[in-house]
């Protein structure tokens, strides 16, 4: 897995998991974030993204697949 950083400004947005068709994976963190938000927001997606048993992800916040 790579952690790369994103360039996406939105205050909304807090990053995103992907995984590409050949099995690589990519978290993408916005920079500029304090590291709570960073670390909670990794936490919330790595959860969603790799299947894992996680409480579910507080309002407002939501984790869209596409």
């Amino acid at each position: 897995m790579e952690l790369v950083d994103s360039s996406i400004t939105d205050p909304t947005f807090f990053g995103a998991f992907l995984e590409h068709r050949d099995g690589s994976r990519i978290l993408s963190m916005p920079v500029g974030r304090s590291v709570f938000e960073r670390d909670t927001a990794a936490r919330m997606l790595l959860a969603q993204g790799l299947g894992l048993e996680a409480p579910p992800v507080p309002s407002p916040l939501m984790v869209a697949r596409g």
